[in-house]
């Protein structure tokens, strides 16, 4: 063994003046691997990106956006449609290279009316979500950075107003007020925004005793630098997801109260309502709820997938669970 050492220990090259020589610049970038530098938000969306269902989902709502604001100016300039023109003489008729997706009941083009319906549950679901952003992140933030009986109050608070049914809230609500587009938004967020504030205050309590925010607290911070410099920007993810989620929820209460005839009122209509009206005869003029239908599931199953890919994105942990 003794013999191996020494075997091994002769066969070592000696060292001599070069070795100790400064490596030049030279060299000593070759070594470097160069590659940029990716931001928290960049590495994102890269990891978004990869993912082709999250993917489909994002440029299916970038079409639908893009149609819906364009799709009735495109009718109207092509034939000469707008939203509440009626035509008498053209009532129930099917899909056809003069009427792209057929008329209704009063003659009504249906390309025009749906995609204008479009916007309007959409313009109901985002409004809604980020009211339940604004609102859920200020009340689960305070909950989640004072703790104690604060927390505890707030919480119950929070509790007691969850176990109310939500659809039953937003139909007294709707019954009591003339239902419109800023009613039905206001109704949506009674109790929608309670999601949002146990999220947020789940991730400050679980920041707040980070190093970062104890050191930036001993330098004197005050409670609204600790939470929007340090605490909120650190639990944005989850936030994100929430939001991205909320709004097909909303956007499907909007539709159930308009199938109820709860929702916006004429001459406004939402998809919601639009499957609402075609109700009645649809065994006969079906073009007339299947367009609106297709759509709603189609912005929701893209609001739905997206959502997943980001919570996939933004915590790739949690991507086999």
């Amino acid at each position: 063994m003794a013999n191996d050492n020494i075997t091994n220990k002769q066969s070592l090259p000696a060292l001599t003046a070069a070795d100790f020589e400064p490596v030049n610049i030279n060299e000593r970038e070759s070594e470097v691997i160069k590659r940029e530098s990716l931001t928290a938000w960049r590495d994102t969306w890269e990891r978004l990106r990869r993912n082709k269902v999250a993917m489909s989902g994002l440029v299916a709502l970038i079409v639908i956006i893009i149609a819906s604001i364009l799709g009735p100016y495109v009718a109207y300039w092509v034939h000469g449609y707008d939203y509440q023109t009626n035509d008498l003489m053209a009532t129930n008729q099917k899909p056809s290279a003069l009427h792209w997706f057929g008329t209704d009941d009063l003659g009504r083009d249906m390309f025009v009316r749906t995609w204008s319906g479009a916007r309007i549950s959409l313009i109901v679901g985002v409004a809604a979500a980020l009211i339940d952003l604004l609102i859920g992140v200020i009340y689960g933030g305070i909950m989640g950075y004072f703790g104690g009986r604060v927390d505890t109050i707030m919480n119950k608070f929070s509790e007691v107003l969850y176990a109310i049914p939500y659809l039953l809230v937003t139909i007294l609500l709707l019954v009591v007020f003339e239902p419109s587009l800023g009613t039905i938004i206001l109704a949506l967020t009674i109790t929608g925004w309670i999601n949002m504030s146990w999220i947020v205050r789940g991730e400050i309590m679980k920041l707040k005793s980070r190093e970062y925010v104890l050191a930036s607290r001993s330098m004197g911070a005050g409670t609204g630098r600790l939470l929007f410099r340090h605490l909120l920007p650190n639990a944005s993810g989850p936030i994100i997801v929430t939001l991205t989620l909320s709004v097909p929820n909303a956007i499907f209460a909007e539709s159930f109260l308009s199938f109820l005839g709860l929702g916006v009122q004429a001459p406004i209509s939402s998809l919601g309502s639009m499957v609402e009206n075609a109700l009645t005869g649809w065994m006969y003029y079906p073009w007339r709820m299947l367009f609106p239908a297709v759509l709603i599931s189609v912005i929701m199953l893209a609001f739905n997938l997206l959502g997943d890919g980001l919570r996939d994105a933004l915590d790739p942990s949690l991507k086999n669970k």
